[in-house]
């Protein structure tokens, strides 16, 4: 059984027990988190109608807040001096799925 949520902006393909990484959210370590589900596949039955996803619930548990890699951008402009230097690291927290289902 697996689930597409909707998680920080991008859809993600979650099982129970699998960890995944998404922008920040709000909440300490251990604290529980309701993901969206977009998708349900459990066996060959696919459910996507509205009504039954609004039913179906996708639990995970916070384990960490970390940052992601440092990205560099650099502005140039040739001939006229013009350099600009800027950096940016993601804040993104780590989610351990713990229930797909009713």
């Amino acid at each position: 059984m697996y689930a597409i949520v909707r998680a920080g902006g991008r859809q993600e393909k979650v099982a129970v027990g699998d960890v995944l990484t998404v922008d920040r959210l709000t909440g300490a370590t251990g604290d529980d988190v309701r993901f969206t589900p977009v998708l349900v596949v459990d066996g060959a039955t696919v459910t996507s109608d509205a009504d039954a996803l609004s039913k179906v619930v996708v639990a995970g548990e916070i384990v960490d807040d970390l940052r992601g890699p440092k990205l560099r951008i650099l502005k140039y402009k040739n001939k006229t001096g013009y350099r600009k230097r800027q950096g940016h690291r993601s804040e993104l927290t780590r989610v351990k799925i713990t229930k797909i289902g009713e």
